[in-house]
């Protein structure tokens, strides 16, 4: 994908200032979806819904944590009846918070040939793109009671049409874009060079951008945006800077980042005063077996205490859970 495919998400002169009182917050998200094989080729099909039940588990945990859960959903959950059952009433309490993930390759209507590229929902055609987010949207709205109001593409696929989209469908927030990675070599957007500062999408009230959370760490961390492209070509190099401390990327999820790592990048975020930070993983996580980083109990033990040992790390330095309506109600307009 060019990255004039992603101008609209690239013109981020507009930066969201906040209310006074505001400080430092953080918002728990989680890419809830069908389980699959990582490894295999997409298919409409070969998928499960297992993992949902683990949902109730993950629910109860964040709640006894003051933290409310954004469960971006993708078609298999928004129409699955057992994910309705467990967190209809978490949502309409307000003790969880529904949004929308777009899977193309299992939400219908089903047009496109499934493929790498038309796996980034911003490649397809945007009459099949709009048709697609508003079936799921249709979906979330009639099954959990509460219009979404938040938005991440699948495999962060946003595209030239995808801001007007949301905007039609009343959606507040877009949080597809994953700075500091590029996803160009299948096709997919380039958010490189994009900042980690939450910016407006237009004019101020019309489209926020909430970038998930990646910070570079290390001696040489100004010159994370120069140096960690050249990693990318040469990964040797990559676990070099890391082993010596001097540069490394960080996102702010349990999946693939130790919990040593996720401190490190919750203090640098904190430092650099990043009003909004983005957590994030995937829901078949809460199931061994359903995705590469949880293939045991133990493997799970280990993601649940990732998450007590960063919830209190960012209690600690002052930086509390909010939702998705405390941030569009605490934005300044002017």
């Amino acid at each position: 994908m060019s990255e004039a495919n992603i101008i609209d998400l690239k013109n981020c002169s507009r930066p969201v200032r906040f209310k006074e009182g505001f400080g430092q917050r953080y918002l728990l998200t989680v890419d809830t979806e069908e389980d699959f094989d990582w490894t295999e080729p997409l298919a409409r099909t070969a998928h499960r819904i297992d993992s949902v039940a683990r949902l109730r588990k993950f629910q109860q945990f964040c709640e006894g944590r003051g933290v409310v859960p954004v469960y971006l959903m993708d078609y298999p959950i928004a129409t699955s009846p057992l994910a309705a059952e467990l967190l209809r009433g978490a949502v309409a309490e307000g003790r969880a918070e529904i949004g929308v993930q777009l899977h193309p390759w299992v939400s219908p209507p089903n047009e496109e040939v499934i493929n790498e590229f038309n796996s980034f929902a911003g490649n397809l055609p945007q009459h099949l793109e709009r048709a697609k987010l508003m079936k799921l949207h249709e979906a979330i709205l009639t099954n959990f009671g509460q219009p979404p109001l938040i938005y991440r593409a699948g495999r962060y696929g946003i595209g030239p049409n995808t801001a007007a989209i949301l905007r039609e469908a009343g959606i507040a927030i877009d949080t597809s874009a994953r700075a500091r990675f590029d996803y160009s070599d299948g096709g997919g957007p380039n958010f490189q060079d994009l900042p980690i500062l939450p910016w407006w999408v237009g004019e101020p009230g019309s489209l926020l951008e909430l970038p998930l959370t990646t910070v570079y760490s290390g001696l040489l961390s100004k010159l994370g945006p120069l140096l960690f492209p050249l990693t990318q070509r040469l990964p040797g190099l990559r676990g070099f800077l890391a082993q010596l401390g001097l540069l490394e990327r960080i996102p702010i999820t349990p999946e693939g980042v130790t919990v040593e790592e996720a401190l490190r990048g919750v203090d640098v975020a904190v430092r650099e005063d990043l009003p909004v930070l983005v957590l994030s993983f995937h829901s078949p996580s809460l199931s061994p077996g359903h995705t590469p980083y949880v293939r045991n109990q133990g493997d799970l033990d280990d993601l649940y205490d990732w998450w007590r040992t960063i919830f209190a790390r960012l209690g600690e330095r002052g930086v509390l859970p909010t939702t998705v309506r405390e941030i569009m109600a605490s934005v300044e307009l002017a």
